[in-house]
């Protein structure tokens, strides 16, 4: 494994450097915390717009993507150094990880070439926002348990059902959606994926407001939602195979960990006083940032892994769930620390007066949803277990028997 940049990757390096040297602003510790992964308002919306069109006009909005679709037809590599880099400048882009992360990669690898070339550039330069619309009240974790029906009608769908937990639903443009089109398949046969209008007659977009004060996420509820079959993606009871694909970008999209890290915990004791001295001087303070610091070597060098895997063309495999499993947690694990070591001051939420602008308070209660976000600890786990570690499977009963024989809980 080599960490060091080539001579070429070293050159790109500086290119992004100057870009984002010239357009941005760098981070400190005072600025952590203003700007997250979370759109707020219409200013956080009209900033995010803002810098992917700065972004895609210098060539850095879709690293990897083919150059005739408005990216640069560079390596993964490359999308890996400049993600580096913009990580230590205070942008906001939060509006666009899980539209070009997740849906439009799922739209360029299933859609007809007149609809990239529609849909794909708008996307690109932040004109147009994409959601993911997948989890159910419930299907979370077991996705292919979703109830959400689509109808053939003629050339149209005609759609019933509801989403939840939808982030970005109530500012996005246009959504992936799985849906189930044969009960009397089984659960992952009966599936088919579309791509729809969210301004669609029937779709209603209801945010569910947080114990943090945001309403980031949203139920979706379709009533008679009608889309023409040429919105289709992939064949009629391949839902399933699409949405693997997206799933498979998910787990990239989401694995960092978007918490506080011990460099943010670090900063909070050096000017933080415990016992009439520094709190970075404290021993229990210590040995907390010695472990999280040992925690989150383990987990860089496990990304290097991944990045050595990109570097050599290779597509990186399952073990990128450990990232986010273990990042999920230590974001969380900090952040319940940092609060207590506040002390009276940790229940304070006031961004213009707690120090780092409450950062640490958000994330306390913004880290249980992340814990879950694309595939819960008990999934990852379980991925971690099969396909890394080569354990039994978990035993199915479901298996091999139509979705409408399943049985359900009492009504």
């Amino acid at each position: 494994m080599d960490f060091d940049d080539t001579p070429e990757e070293a050159i790109f390096r500086r290119e992004v450097r100057a870009f984002l040297n010239t357009h941005a602003s760098p981070k400190s510790p005072s600025s952590r915390g203003l700007r997250r992964r979370f759109i707020r308002d219409a200013a956080d919306l009209a900033a995010a717009k803002a810098w992917q069109g700065k972004k895609a006009a210098a060539g850095f909005a879709a690293i990897t993507w083919p150059k005739d679709l408005g990216g640069r037809g560079g390596t993964a590599i490359e999308q890996v150094i400049y993600n580096q880099e913009e990580a230590d400048f205070d942008v906001q882009r939060g509006a666009f990880e899980i539209g070009l992360g997740m849906c439009v990669p799922t739209l360029m690898k299933y859609g007809k070439p007149q609809q990239l070339k529609r849909y794909v550039a708008p996307a690109l330069r932040g004109e147009e926002i994409w959601c993911q619309l997948f989890s159910e009240p419930s299907a979370g974790s077991d996705l292919a348990g979703l109830r959400t029906r689509a109808v053939r009608d003629g050339d149209d769908w005609v759609i019933n059902g509801q989403k939840i937990w939808t982030s970005g639903a109530h500012f996005c443009d246009f959504g992936i959606i799985v849906t189930r089109t044969d009960p009397n398949a089984q659960k992952h046969a009966g599936l088919t994926f579309f791509f729809l209008d969210m301004k669609s007659k029937g779709v209603e977009v209801r945010p569910i407001k947080q114990i943090s004060g945001a309403a980031n996420f949203n139920e979706v509820f379709f009533a008679d939602v009608r889309i023409p079959d040429e919105q289709r993606l992939g064949a009629v009871g391949d839902g399933w195979k699409v949405s693997l694909t997206t799933l498979m970008n998910e787990r990239l999209a989401v694995g960092d960990n978007t918490g506080p890290a011990v460099e943010d915990l670090v900063d909070l004791a050096r000017g933080l006083d415990l016992d009439d001295a520094p709190a970075l001087r404290n021993g229990a303070v210590r040995e907390k940032l010695a472990d999280w610091f040992v925690q989150s070597q383990g987990v860089k060098l496990t990304k290097f892994r991944t990045m050595t895997a990109l570097s050599r063309g290779q597509t990186p495999g399952p073990e990128a769930s450990i990232t986010k499993l273990v990042s999920a947690k230590q974001g969380q694990d900090i952040a319940a620390f940092a609060v207590d070591l506040l002390g009276m001051a940790g229940a304070v939420t006031d961004t213009e007066l707690s120090p780092m602008h409450a950062w640490f308070q958000q994330a306390v209660l913004q880290a249980p949803g992340l814990r879950i976000a694309g595939g819960s600890d008990e999934i990852l786990r379980n991925i971690i277990a099969e396909r890394v570690l080569g354990l039994p499977a978990d035993v199915r009963v479901d298996k091999d028997v139509p979705f409408n024989a399943l049985p359900t809980g009492a009504r």
